[in-house]
C-alpha cells in the first residue's frame, strides 16, 4: 500500500480493456506535463505489455509494441512525452541497470513503464504509480496504488473517468 492510501481496483474483461486502461493513463500523463514512472506486476502472460502497449500507442504511436524482454528497454523517444518501456525478467543483477544508464531515463520528463521492477530493486526510484494485474476468472483484476502525490493525482482522474466509460 502506498504512502497515499490511494487505491483504485478495477476488473478488465479482455486485451482491448488492457490497452484502453494504458491509453488513458497516458492521456492524463500528457495532460499533466510531468514524468512518470509506472511500475507493471503480475505473473507472465497477465497483461503488462498489453498494458504497456496502451500506453505507447495513446501517446501516439503507430507500429508494433513488443515486450523488450532481451534488450531491457524499447525506447520511444519520437513521442511527445518520449517512453520507455523496460522488461527486467531476464536481468541477471540490478547492477546491470547501472552500465546501461538507467538513471537517463527517469529524468522527470519522460513515461518509463517498468515490467518486472522487482528484479532493479535498490537501484530504480520509487513509482508513481504501481499496477498489479492478475488473473481473474475471464478477465484481470487490476489493483492501480499512487505511490506519489503526482500518481494520486492521475489516479484521482482515474477515478472520475475509468475504464468502460
Amino acid at each position: 500500500m502506498s504512502i497515499f492510501g490511494n487505491e483504485r481496483r478495477l476488473f478488465l474483461e479482455g486485451e482491448a480493456e488492457t490497452e484502453r486502461l494504458g491509453s488513458e493513463l497516458a492521456r492524463l500523463a500528457k495532460q499533466s506535463g510531468q514524468g512518470l514512472i509506472v511500475f507493471l506486476d503480475g505473473d507472465l502472460g497477465m497483461g503488462k505489455t498489453t498494458l504497456s502497449r496502451g500506453v505507447i500507442r495513446g501517446l501516439g504511436h503507430k507500429g508494433a509494441v513488443k515486450s523488450p524482454t532481451y534488450t531491457l528497454v524499447e525506447p520511444y523517444e519520437d513521442l511527445v512525452p518520449p517512453a520507455y518501456h523496460f522488461d527486467l525478467y531476464r536481468l541477471g543483477d540490478p547492477e546491470e541497470l547501472e552500465y546501461m544508464g538507467i538513471r537517463d531515463y527517469f529524468n522527470g520528463e519522460s513515461i518509463c513503464l517498468i515490467e518486472w521492477p522487482e528484479r532493479g530493486e535498490g537501484l530504480l526510484p520509487e513509482p508513481d504509480l504501481e499496477i498489479h494485474l492478475e488473473h481473474q476468472g475471464e478477465g484481470r483484476s487490476v489493483v492501480v496504488r499512487a505511490g506519489s502525490e503526482q500518481g494520486a493525482s492521475l489516479l484521482n482522474e482515474l477515478e472520475l473517468i475509468g475504464p468502460g466509460h
